[in-house]
């Protein structure tokens, strides 16, 4: 496989991932993913960034809930 930026070779491995999302932010540090072993871009396949939207989901309805109930008291 070869990296879309610097044409280096990917490698399976870990990487990061880090995001700002409605009123939190979240960071994991060793999602499995291809990495550039020249750059370092890393590339999620699909089974990962599924359970990462999925967490998302769910962090998404568990913040909106525990938000909206901070108000009400």
């Amino acid at each position: 496989m070869e990296c879309i930026y610097c044409k280096g070779q990917m490698e399976k491995g870990t990487a990061p991932f880090s995001i700002e999302r409605k009123g939190y932010h979240i960071h994991w540090d060793a999602i499995t993913a291809w990495v550039c072993t020249q750059c370092g871009e890393p590339y999620f396949e699909a089974p990962e960034v599924d359970k990462i939207q999925r967490v998302l989901s769910v962090l998404d309805r568990e913040s909106a809930a525990l938000t909206s109930t901070a108000g009400d008291r």
